[in-house]
């Protein structure tokens, strides 16, 4: 067991290595030879480097050094370690990329949005999904929100226009709106490479037929359901709750089963972040 354990965490440290490296090389490639910064912690030091001439590798390491003090308060000590081990790769990684050749000029704005955002997206999205982070700008969010009534995400949000005023006044508005713009697409890609392509989904059908339409996705759709019994609120008559969890490729197909089965079915379909156990495994359909 703790072999297994010890693989593991070394397979997901090589990972955040390659994570931050990828970034690294969207940074110092793509980004900063043409006045795009990206946001937090990131965008802080990139324009300090700007200003001041200090290595941004130095600032990275340096600037984020109490938000992994603050992580391993409150988050625990695997997450500062492999945050530590992160941020660590990148600052390196800056420092020795920092004269490698720009891939695209200034006279392609939209490939470089495109791509910085991209390479950034991946590279983060693969540090997170192993468990680190490569700016305390997210710490100190989740810090806030448990203070002050606002979600995560506006309190990243917040930050993050303010940075982008900065960036405003030192790159200028154009440079300035092409860094929110690569910041909105690295966001996305983040979100793809944490929850995959096939991202799942939660199905609920009431309907008198609940038995037939479980049937119909068993054979067809090769998933699993599960009944619940229910009661209608207005009509008080008992009824069976169909449970499902499918990914978003079936859904069309799924809601065309329950239609030829039931069209006054009454069916409620939801995003799923993450599905762990069970028997999520598609089986083969015959």
């Amino acid at each position: 067991m703790k072999r297994r354990k010890s693989v593991e965490n070394t397979r997901k440290f090589i990972m955040i290595i390659i994570g931050a490296i990828i970034a690294a090389y969207g940074l110092e490639a793509v980004l900063i030879p043409n006045d795009v910064i990206d946001g937090g912690v990131t965008g802080i030091s990139i324009m300090g480097a700007h200003l001041f001439g200090i290595p941004l590798g130095v600032l990275l390491f340096v600037l984020n050094i109490p938000f992994i003090w603050i992580g391993y308060k409150q988050v625990g000590k695997t997450f500062a370690l492999m945050s530590s081990a992160g941020i660590a790769a990148l600052s390196i990684s800056t420092v020795l990329m920092h004269d490698v050749k720009t891939i695209l000029g200034p006279n392609d704005p939209l490939l470089i949005v495109l791509s910085g955002g991209m390479l950034l997206g991946v590279g983060i999205g693969i540090v997170l999904r192993n468990g680190g982070a490569l700016d305390g700008s997210e710490v100190l969010a989740v810090l806030l929100s448990r203070k002050i009534p606002f979600s995560v995400g506006d309190i990243i949000l917040f930050i993050n226009a303010f940075i982008f005023l900065g960036a405003s006044f030192i790159f200028g508005l154009e440079s300035a709106l092409y860094s929110a713009l690569t910041y909105y697409i690295a966001k996305n890609v983040i979100d793809i490479i944490q929850v995959g392509l096939e991202k799942s989904k939660d199905v609920r059908v009431v309907s008198a037929k609940s038995e037939e339409i479980g049937d119909a996705i068993q054979a067809r759709l090769g998933r699993g359901v599960t009944y619940t019994k229910g009661r209608g609120g207005f009509s008080n008559e008992p009824t069976d709750i169909l449970n499902c969890v499918i990914n978003r490729m079936e859904e069309n197909k799924l809601v065309s089963i329950i239609k030829d089965i039931d069209e006054g079915a009454f069916v409620v379909i939801s995003d799923v972040s993450e599905v762990r156990g069970g028997n999520f495994k598609k089986r083969d359909i015959h």
